[in-house]
């Protein structure tokens, strides 16, 4: 059996958190990553006999929008799809269920769905080094209940949490700008999920177009890309009450 591995994942949470399921599972695993805004994604098809780990994280309870729209123009063809949902230990609302309709348009079969926890893209305090060892070993344990399940060849759909129609998105509004440290070395701009910088000049961003997904501060290898500082101390103090209690990982089977 093929595992394809299909996620969203800016600054590497919500795929170390994939990982951790998929590598407990059996079967032959292929990548495949949403956030390349040069692939095709229209030219990858599955087979029913294969198995998808369909991860994206929760941004303010919804699928992003790049990967739900990239989501949807693979080709499920009945193959079996486990949904991981990766949120900063605030809430994942609608987005397992968001997930769960768009894969089940793209012609996935849904048989289980994970919620999990990895550290918060914006206020990074908040689930700092989630996923950890306590994590890892929850979703083996989630890992070793999907395997029985496709061992048994139950293909029962779980029921899945959340809202229809979902709750409404958040506009952009944390856009990172280029601080005194950036050279202009453009790997911001080549790795945008959404093109939103200009490879040309790292310093014009298209603030319509960024997701806040927070990939351009995480790899910058000067440390020169930052959010305006009033607008995350905000951040901060709204999320204090709600991200400060530890989360745990759910499973839906």
């Amino acid at each position: 059996m093929k595992i394809y591995e299909i996620c969203f994942s800016p600054t590497g949470g919500t795929k170390t958190s994939a990982d951790m399921l998929t590598n407990r599972l059996t079967g032959e695993i292929r990548p495949v990553d949403l956030t390349d805004c040069k692939t095709d994604f229209s030219d990858i098809s599955l087979e029913e006999d294969d198995l998808a780990v369909i991860a994206v994280p929760s941004y303010g309870g919804r699928v992003p929008g790049p990967a739900a729209k990239r989501l949807s123009v693979i080709h499920g063809n009945g193959a079996k799809a486990v949904l991981v949902c990766v949120y900063g230990n605030r809430a994942y609302e609608d987005t397992l269920a968001e997930l769960q309709d768009t894969a089940k348009q793209a012609g996935f079969h849904i048989i289980a769905a994970v919620a999990t926890i990895a550290e918060h893209s914006i206020a990074r305090q908040f689930a700092a080094g989630r996923p950890d060892i306590q994590d890892q070993e929850q979703l083996h344990i989630f890992a070793e209940k999907i395997q029985a399940k496709l061992d048994e060849k139950n293909l029962s759909e779980p029921l899945i949490p959340g809202n229809r129609p979902y709750k409404k998105g958040n506009a952009a509004a944390m856009v990172p700008k280029p601080a005194k440290g950036c050279v202009k070395c453009g790997l911001c701009a080549r790795k945008c999920p959404v093109h939103a910088i200009d490879p040309e000049d790292p310093k014009k961003v298209d603030g319509k177009a960024c997701i806040s997904c927070m990939r351009c501060v995480s790899i910058c290898p000067h440390s020169a890309r930052k959010i305006n500082g009033v607008m995350l101390t905000a951040v901060n103090t709204m999320l204090k009450k709600v991200c400060s209690g530890r989360k745990e990982c759910e499973l839906y089977i």
